[in-house]
């Protein structure tokens, strides 16, 4: 019962963020939106408990969300033969340049300290 109050909770975060977006034209994804607002709303027990349980459900699952993935690449092998290489590449060169952003992020604020 507990994770279907947090599902619950999910939902309407997003729906909140969602109105947001759309309807004050922001320029932002109403899921961001509605992430943003969960965040806030994290702080509060009756919030933070039930979707922290349905978090872990859904983490406990996960495998089970890349079995539409999985179909759509088999449904679309020629576009992967085609393409492969360079899907390869970029998906290589993003992942490297989203480490290394993230490297230079967390050392930051280290080196910032040794130079003050």
């Amino acid at each position: 019962m507990q994770s279907l109050r947090g599902l619950a909770w999910l939902l309407v975060f997003q729906s909140v963020g969602e109105l947001l977006s759309r309807g004050l034209s922001l320029p932002l994804p109403g899921p961001v939106l509605g992430l943003v607002l969960m965040l806030a709303g994290l702080r509060f027990e009756a919030i933070r408990e039930p979707v922290g349980e349905c978090a872990g459900f859904l983490l406990s699952h996960l495998s089970l969300l890349f079995i539409p993935v999985g179909v759509g690449v088999m449904t679309h092998l020629a576009l992967v033969g085609q393409y492969g290489g360079r899907m390869l590449l970029v998906i290589a060169l993003s992942t490297w340049i989203g480490l290394a952003v993230t490297a230079l992020v967390l050392f930051w604020p280290d080196r910032a300290k040794k130079d003050a």
